[in-house]
């Protein structure tokens, strides 16, 4: 594990990026041959993204689901998917664990579109807490335990756009993808 010096400036960092299979998830009957894969895992990566409000008492529902297995990323557009059985199912089901930072806004953004009992759910910042680290955001962590920066240049696009550009793609795989890869180091930490 390598770790970035307290002082260290984020911006002089190397930029993490995700490089591997992105699965774009925009119909059903992909989503159902999908999901049986995810529940094999023992835990995944999780994150979302909504369209940004700019407009005072404007607000989205979420656009994107992104689950990172070790394999591969399966990024599931809600807007064609909606929130179907099989992604209920998933996020009902104690296993596989759902690792995500700030995962408790994202499921409660879904259980407004439809609700459903969420378990198996782990946040990442909860874990830092527990050890004491004050920064607990994804780019605070991922410097701490990857030595790297994560880009949020991506982060303010338009998430409920039809065609996701390559650019949204990486940007959303690589925040589940780094939840994958934080855990097993921030579960390790917890229990060292």
């Amino acid at each position: 594990m390598r770790t970035a010096p307290p002082s260290l400036d984020l911006s002089e960092l190397p930029l993490l990026r995700y490089g591997g299979e992105i699965v774009l998830v925009d119909r059903p009957e992909l989503l159902n041959e999908v999901v049986p894969l995810l529940l094999a895992e023992p835990y995944l990566g999780f994150d979302t993204e909504t369209r940004p409000a700019f407009k005072k008492g404007e607000k989205y529902a979420p656009a994107l689901v992104q689950l990172a297995s070790p394999q591969r990323v399966y990024l599931l557009q809600l807007r064609e998917l909606g929130i179907t059985d099989a992604l209920v199912r998933l996020l009902e089901e104690p296993l596989p664990l759902k690792v995500g930072i700030a995962i408790r806004d994202d499921i409660k953004a879904l259980q407004e579109v439809r609700p459903f009992v969420p378990s198996g759910l782990v946040d990442l910042g909860d874990l830092a807490r527990r050890q004491g680290i004050e920064q607990r955001g994804a780019r605070s962590l991922a410097a701490r335990f990857l030595g790297g920066r994560v880009s949020k240049g991506a982060q303010t696009s338009n998430w409920a756009v039809r065609t996701l550009s390559e650019k949204q793609k990486i940007y959303a795989a690589t925040d589940a993808w780094i939840c994958l890869k934080l855990y097993p180091l921030l579960s390790k930490s917890a229990t060292a």
